[in-house]
């Protein structure tokens, strides 16, 4: 099981480049699988990009400081 509090620290790291569009991620929950899911709020919430940012971005920066991440999927 990935720890919960890592995956609340690195999404703190990505949160300003989110903030700084207007947007914000929350930690939702974390799957039996070690699939991670979060919330994007916000500007991001509405944007035709949030499928980019979610798999490019944040999926990505999970996967490289935890390996044990699976997937990032919005819930």
């Amino acid at each position: 099981m990935i720890n919960k509090e890592k995956v609340i620290e690195v999404l703190a790291k990505i949160r300003p480049s989110i903030q700084a569009d207007g947007g914000d991620v929350e930690l939702i929950d974390i799957k039996n699988d070690n699939t991670v899911v979060v919330r994007l709020t916000g500007a991001c919430g509405t944007c035709p990009m949030a499928t980019l940012t979610l798999k490019a971005g944040i999926e990505r920066i999970l996967k490289e400081e935890i390996p044990e991440v699976k997937e990032v999927i919005a819930g």
